[in-house]
């Protein structure tokens, strides 16, 4: 199994970014998605995470409405649009897939900052 996040980068407040996660060794279409972040000093948290076939996601409260979720099953990727990024959104982004026996990708890192 491997997961290959890609997309991060420095942005501006008010910014946008699109996290890839490619994936490979695994049914990709047979199992749920997540992102996590994680910022200096804190926990990993939960962002967005989405069902196998793509037919329902959930979201981090404070992401509500800013972030999206979707996947492509035929690409083995599943991304993350991040809109109207601020400071605070600041972190390690990785994807992970859950299951029996979870796995992580390696991180891409966020920056909002001016």
């Amino acid at each position: 199994v491997q997961l290959v996040e890609s997309g991060g980068g420095l942005v501006q407040p008010g910014g946008s970014l699109r996290l890839s996660c490619a994936a490979s060794g695994f049914t990709f279409r047979a199992y749920d998605m997540s992102w996590y972040r994680q910022a200096p000093g804190k926990e990993r948290e939960l962002v967005a995470s989405i069902t196998s076939a793509g037919r329902s996601t959930t979201y981090k409260d404070s992401v509500k409405g800013r972030f999206t979720i979707s996947r492509d099953n035929a690409k083995n990727t599943v991304y993350l649009q991040m809109n109207s990024l601020n400071p605070e959104d600041t972190a390690v982004y990785y994807c992970k897939r859950s299951g029996f026996n979870e796995y992580w990708g390696q991180g891409t890192q966020v920056t909002v900052s001016s």
